[in-house]
């Protein structure tokens, strides 16, 4: 489903490309804007006092405008490629519908197509109505298979659960032929307007004269978004809009939980309809980090004429420089970021426009459920994150929250001439426990929520060698992520309940490296061994601040 960009809650909105970098190295900006800017220009936001580095902006030639969003995931067979293939006699698929309310595209081939309405799956050729099958069930898995001859098309669906039974099968007279032009979609038609469907797809199949072409979805996420097809021709079948890998299919008999011994239980996608993979807006601006250019976080400033926006950005330590180095918590931003919070499960206590801008939008957080109830596992760094900000109040408490607490910290230590170095935690995935060897001491930010395996472990090394850290979270070091690319993913175990979604305990493995997700600490990992504390409750209520006794003020404690 394709839309434009709404911005009643924000008048501009974007991202940068890279996120986090060295000085050196070029960040581009991609925003979509209701209101053209007025200038652009660089700002300094961890410093006491805002600074406006004098850095030479480029203006590209995509000027800011509204930007178009693509929401929900399907599969997709490119015409050329299926015209490389030899005559197609059947399509085959395994299909389990979730929730859908109104008209979605189970199949589309052209001239042909299946069309689910409510409960009903209607089978067209050229736009003719020729079957509808009444009653399909839903949250079961079903075989389905679509065989074309001169004259005719044969349907067939059938459920070999014995708690759901089901079976349809009815051949009727119709031509379908292959356009020259024709794709084949799974969860999707050709109507921009039209949802897509929430359903998974498992063991797709064509049917050729010259023998089957199947693809097999792994367990474990590939890198690219075409998966190649084994068989009879090798055709290459696309994942658009980043579905869901590593779910349960119909083989999985509970077994075990984990793909990496059983992957063909988890050989299944799931496709939602507000799935969103990284956007490809062009920039409209430019700026190449000075390479003397201090770390620290910096925001492209838009302002036009209604005021303004900061689209924030890290400049990293490019070398060594101080005994002490910051990490900053980027993984829990991003899980944070675009947060909805439904006003009929949390009472907000004040108003933020990031929220507004996400849930006007469909943009969904780490936190969030799709629309079929499924929780969110998976998302790109390629988004606005409009919660993402210096002047941002979390609604459940009405305090700064994030990056703007990690901001006072790092005026704090500018003002009183502690110097340190920045690295992001991303920085620490990609780099291990290299990173950390430089320095004697490592400080968090206030909430170090999320870690992969490899930053835990570089800690650990690091700590084991003699460092010191510094544990400035309330909530740290909690969750395992993974990430691939511009990729970040969480899984969420229902052992760990809170206040957001929990998926099923078959799907905790995490697609991008198929270790388990949830909690470090069921694995003996994370907050209580590596910092001695960890985190048991939560609130949002009024925080207290401590008061100064005047021991604190003695000479040998200065």
């Amino acid at each position: 489903m394709e839309r434009v960009v709404d911005h009643s809650a924000m008048a501009v909105a974007g991202y940068t490309q890279p996120w986090h970098s060295p000085p050196g190295q070029r960040v581009r900006l991609c925003v979509s804007a209701v209101r053209p800017p007025r200038s652009v220009r660089i700002c300094r936001l961890d410093t006491p006092k805002c600074a406006y580095p004098d850095w030479p902006i480029e203006t590209l030639d995509d000027v800011p405008a509204p930007r178009a969003l693509r929401s929900g995931s399907f599969l997709r067979l490119d015409a050329a490629d299926l015209h490389r293939a030899d005559t197609l006699q059947a399509v085959r698929f395994e299909l389990l519908l979730t929730r859908n309310p109104g008209p979605r595209t189970v199949f589309d081939a052209g001239s042909f197509s299946l069309i689910l309405d409510g409960t009903e799956l209607r089978a067209s050729v050229g736009g003719q109505g020729l079957a509808t099958v009444e009653a399909v069930p839903m949250r079961t898995w079903l075989r389905v298979e679509i065989m074309r001859t001169a004259g005719s098309v044969r349907l067939c669906l059938a459920s070999d659960d014995p708690l759901a039974p089901f079976r349809f099968e009815h051949r009727f007279d119709a031509d379908w032929s292959l356009d020259p032009d024709a794709e084949l979609r799974f969860g999707a038609g050709h109507d921009p307007a039209m949802p897509t469907l929430n359903a998974r797809y498992a063991r797709l199949a064509l049917v050729t004269a010259s023998g089957e072409i199947t693809w097999t979805f792994p367990a474990l996420r590939p890198a690219s978004p075409k998966l190649v097809s084994t068989g009879a021709a090798a055709l290459e079948l696309e994942m658009v809009n980043l579905p869901t890998f590593c779910v349960t299919s119909a083989r999985w008999d509970g077994s075990s939980f984990d793909p990496r011994l059983v992957p063909d239980h988890y050989d299944a996608v799931h496709c939602h309809d507000d799935d969103m993979g990284g956007l490809d807006w062009p920039a409209s601006h430019a700026v190449t980090v000075p390479v003397d250019a201090p770390a620290g976080v910096y925001a492209f400033e838009l302002t036009h004429d209604a005021g303004s926006e900061r689209i924030v950005f890290f400049v990293t330590s490019a070398r060594p420089a101080a005994p002490l180095v910051l990490l900053v918590p980027t993984a829990t931003y991003l899980a944070y970021a675009d947060e909805v919070l439904p006003a009929h499960l949390y009472d907000w206590i004040c108003d933020d426009r990031g929220h507004r801008f996400a849930a006007d939008n469909g943009l969904r957080s780490l936190y969030d459920y799709h629309s079929d109830a499924s929780g969110v596992s998976i998302c790109s760094e390629r988004k606005p994150k409009a919660t993402l900000r210096d002047d941002y109040l979390y609604p459940l408490c009405g305090c700064p929250h994030n990056l703007p607490v990690d901001l006072r910290l790092m005026r704090f230590l500018h003002d009183n001439d502690v110097a340190f170095d920045l690295l992001t935690d991303r920085d620490l995935h990609d780099q291990g426990a290299a990173a950390l060897s430089p320095y004697a001491g490592v400080v968090t930010g206030s909430h170090p929520e999320y870690a992969s395996t490899r930053m835990e472990m570089a800690l650990r090394s690091f700590l084991s060698e003699g460092g010191s850290l510094f544990y400035l979270g309330g909530n740290g070091f909690a969750a395992t992520v993974a990430f691939q690319n511009d990729l970040m993913e969480l899984r969420r175990s229902p052992l760990e309940a809170g206040r957001t979604w929990d998926g099923p305990i078959a799907e905790m493995a995490l697609s991008i490296t198929g270790e388990p997700g949830g909690f470090l600490r069921a694995r003996g990992r994370g907050e209580f061994s590596l910092l001695g504390v960890g985190i048991s409750l939560m609130g949002f209520d009024t925080a207290r601040p401590f008061t100064r006794t005047a021991e604190s003020y003695a000479p040998d404690v200065a």
